[in-house]
């Protein structure tokens, strides 16, 4: 293993724009459209976001406990090694390499590719360049991976280079979209405002079928209660819950931070305000500019270009898709920057390749890094990764409640252990998102199954892999 150790850089401003930039990737500007399709309502439409913002925000405080506890890289791996053991942290950090941090890693950069395309349509995910038979490869795959790779090397560079360009990005993204929501509420002709809050929290549901081209068309709502309301919110909180994770990113670069022990709780809880501030905006202006059903059945699902298109008619569409590339770079660049972290941190426990846990002359884990980018490029090409995504928002949640009952566990096994900080709320807001937590996954393995099981099947995975690491390490002791 090297010598070298990471160096504090990174203040509370880094740490807050690395949570806010981590957050906000593609999902604001699209997933609107499947949660309107699920519910039908301008009022379950806003406490979708709503509930996961309450969700996000307790989780961020409760984390600030554990992040004070444990100050070091690795985040949320190592509050699960602690609380629990080894098994379940590994069953967390392989999640996170096969599919959590990968996977999302692919999806935002192929999101970034999707909307150049409006601007270059040969670099799109519709220009086929090469076809292998087992797979096929487009332009807009290799520009994702382009991108994916650009940020991986920026950040072998050193941590300052990276803190730079997620505090340009995120600042920009930021200030463009609040612009966007003031515009949207400012600038329209039409208002769909009144209309859209007549439907209230009245729940109803699309029948909505595919034309010849593949596009969305609607046909009839239905309206639904009771339970199969309860599914319909479970299955649209898989867009806001995918749209509002990786706020817990900065978890994992702890031994990057200046004065982690303050500062990780309060950029945590900054972080997500400010986003959740955002999201719920951003909804309530798509409603004022946007009818429900133009919300619902936006071309390809790009709502904000819908809404962009309404409130800049010249130029909404070249506009939206600038701001989506500004996002997903700045996203792409935060997810990349932390990821790397935790299986450096795997690799110092013997749980991960031995090489990931060294350090290179910028003190960064430069391996880990390219590692991780080898298999979110894998993951681009197999054009699977939003199948993947689906099935692992179930997961995702899964470990958080686990993660925040682990506070519960630590309390209880170390009493006097230093909590510079502590869980705001405990013992209520903790048990109000387990229970949020726990809702939410149930509905979902009851309503939705091809969301739960596969998830469970990738963390499964891992137990055999863990027993081959631990018998690996006897065998070199």
């Amino acid at each position: 293993m090297s010598n070298a150790s990471f160096k504090p850089t990174l203040g509370l401003a880094d740490a807050t724009m690395i949570v806010a930039g981590s957050m906000i990737g593609s999902g604001i500007f699209i997933v609107s459209a499947d949660i309107t399709r699920n519910v039908g309502s301008a009022g379950w439409l806003i406490a979708v976001w709503v509930i996961t913002g309450i969700m996000t925000l307790i989780a961020a405080l409760s984390y600030g406990e554990l992040s004070a506890m444990f100050p070091k890289a690795g985040g949320q791996y190592v509050y699960l090694k602690e609380a629990y053991n080894p098994l379940v942290g590994f069953l967390y950090g392989w999640s996170f390499f096969a599919v959590i941090q990968t996977g999302t890693i692919a999806a935002v950069g192929v999101a970034f590719s999707k909307f150049l395309a409006y601007l270059v349509p040969e670099l799109g995910n519709n220009y086929l360049l090469h076809d292998f038979g087992i797979i096929k490869i487009y332009s807009g795959q290799l520009v994702a991976i382009f991108i994916i790779v650009l940020l991986t090397y920026v950040n072998s560079r050193g941590v300052k280079e990276g803190k730079v360009i997620q505090t340009i990005f995120t600042t920009a993204k930021l200030l463009a979209l609040i612009g966007l929501i003031v515009f949207g509420f400012v600038l329209v002709k039409d208002s769909h405002w009144a209309e859209n809050w007549k439907t209230g929290f009245t729940a109803v549901q699309d029948f909505g079928k595919k034309d010849a081209a593949g596009a969305l068309q609607p046909t009839a709502w239905m309206g639904i209660a009771g339970s199969a309301l309860m599914g319909a919110i479970a299955a649209a909180m898989v867009g806001s819950i995918f749209s509002s994770d990786a706020w817990n990113n900065v978890t994992f670069i702890a031994g990057e931070m200046k004065n982690p022990k303050r500062n990780i709780g309060l950029s945590l809880f900054f972080g997500t305000l400010i986003v959740t501030a955002i999201y719920v905006a951003a909804n309530l202006m798509y409603l004022n500019v946007l009818s429900l059903n133009d919300i619902a059945f936006a071309k390809d699902d790009r709502v904000a270009v819908a809404a962009a298109n309404k409130i800049f008619p010249a130029f909404g569409t070249t506009l939206i898709a600038v701001l989506i590339m500004v996002s997903t770079f700045g996203c792409n660049n935060g997810l990349i920057l932390a990821g790397a972290r935790v299986y450096y941190t795997m690799a110092l426990d013997g749980l991960f390749f031995k090489k990931a846990g060294t350090l290179n002359k910028n003190s960064v884990p430069q391996w880990a890094l390219w590692a991780q980018c080898v298999v979110a490029s894998i993951l681009c090409l197999s054009g699977k990764y939003g199948d993947l995504l689906d099935m692992i928002s179930f997961v995702v949640v899964i470990f958080y409640i686990l993660t925040i009952i682990g506070i519960f566990i630590l309390r209880k096994k170390m009493p006097n252990a230093e909590r510079p900080y502590k869980a705001f709320g405990y013992p209520v807001l903790p048990i109000v998102y387990i229970l949020m937590g726990s809702v939410f996954c149930v509905l979902l393995a009851i309503y939705k199954p091809q969301y739960t099981w596969p998830g469970l099947i990738i963390v499964l995975i891992g137990i055999p892999l863990y027993y081959i690491a631990v018998a690996n390490n006897k065998k070199v002791a």
